[in-house]
């Protein structure tokens, strides 16, 4: 949305920033294309405005997980290459055919069922094979890569497949140094020298997500796929801040106050009485909860700030609100709260909460819910 958001809570999301930001990470991999990776509806900041706005600044991909973010995307009107990669057999093979996205497969039953969606539409099935060179997760095992790539060049020989690509993700590229890194790029550049050795002839390899495109060139081959730097927050503490990579966070979080009251020495404040004021002061009810994404386990640690100061969530999250101790101050009800940033004004980030609650910034970002409208800024700046 764009329009005025209800005052209780709104997520503003700087379409200005995220173009920047992609503009960044293409200056970082100047010799590759760029994926924009908007899965889970672009990291919480809203799926469409950000893609557009991703391929406004020169993103040349999206990608997704699941093959019904990608439809939306299409269904939505948006050109060019869309790929997605979490499949489960039964999926929506034939609708995926038909809208030309680029599928993911990671094994025999998924190129089968890619086939026989091509088959049944009349049209070729783009596919992109996936390899396992140790994260462990989706993607063919180095054993099992001789008889899918026979099965991809046999189906390619039939018209019902075209190899787009041939690629891997790494598991540990947010941790300079580590040696899984160099072990699985060598892995990589071994099952690809294979497949391309049996006649494949992909458009593109790929393997760089967002700590490899920032921090490992060697890694960039011909496409990044980039996908929380889009969005400016940091792949990782040990990479640097957003700032050192020259990226600049996109949402910012915040509230307005919707009770500030005064309560004496002694008193237990949310379920369990975990906090218990130390003196008479004052309570701000700030109306957001985690039935809205914040984080349960941030209570008592969570930061926010409240007129120019930085106070912590006082006692449990509870599913609608949490509450502060303002020490006496007393800003209106009504007070903007501010609960992550770019940390411009000193308020928290979303790395902040992150080690409050003992998690990833991406995990922040991500799980705001559907209850905080997304209110779209600096959007005359983009483009």
């Amino acid at each position: 949305m764009t329009e005025t958001a209800p005052a209780r809570a709104r997520a503003e999301i700087d379409l200005a920033a995220l173009q920047a930001n992609v503009r960044a990470l293409r200056a970082q991999a100047p010799t590759a294309a760029l994926m924009a990776v908007v899965k889970s509806d672009a990291y919480g900041h809203g799926a469409l405005p950000c893609a557009r706005a991703a391929l406004d600044a020169g993103a040349t991909w999206l990608g997704t997980a699941t093959p019904e973010e990608a439809l939306a995307l299409r269904a939505a009107g948006l050109p060019g290459r869309i790929m997605c990669w979490l499949w489960t057999p039964g999926g929506p093979w034939q609708a995926a055919v038909e809208a030309d996205l680029d599928l993911g497969i990671s094994g025999l039953w998924s190129l089968r069922e890619a086939a026989d969606a091509a088959r049944a539409s009349g049209r070729t099935a783009r596919v992109q094979l996936k390899a396992d060179t140790g994260l462990g997760r989706n993607g063919c095992q180095p054993a099992d890569w001789p008889e899918l790539v026979a099965e991809a060049l046999r189906a390619e020989a039939e018209g019902l497949v075209r190899v787009t690509g041939l690629w891997s993700h790494f598991a540990c590229a947010d941790e300079p140094g580590h040696p899984s890194i160099q072990a699985q790029l060598g892995c990589f550049r071994e099952m690809l020298a294979y497949a391309e050795g049996q006649g494949v002839r992909p458009e593109v390899r790929h393997i760089a997500n967002s700590p490899a495109t920032l921090t490992l060139p060697e890694s960039h081959f011909d496409l990044v796929r980039t996908g929380i730097a889009v969005y400016g927050v940091s792949p990782g503490p040990e990479l640097g801040t957003p700032a050192d990579l020259g990226l600049r966070p996109v949402m910012t979080l915040s509230a307005s106050l919707a009770l500030v009251k005064h309560v004496p020495a002694g008193h237990g404040v949310s379920y369990g009485h975990h906090y218990v004021t130390a003196g008479d002061t004052t309570l701000g009810l700030v109306p957001v909860g985690y039935a809205d994404g914040i984080p349960r386990h941030a209570s008592g640690t969570g930061p926010v700030l409240v007129a120019g100061k930085w106070r912590t969530v006082a006692g449990r999250v509870a599913m609608d609100q949490f509450a502060v101790d303002l020490g006496g101050d007393e800003p209106p009800v009504g007070e903007r709260v501010v609960l992550f940033g770019p940390g411009d004004h000193g308020e928290p980030t979303a790395e902040d909460w992150a080690q409050a609650a003992g998690t990833i910034a991406y995990e922040i970002v991500t799980r705001i819910g559907t209850r905080v409208p997304r209110v779209y800024v600096n959007t005359e700046q983009a483009g």
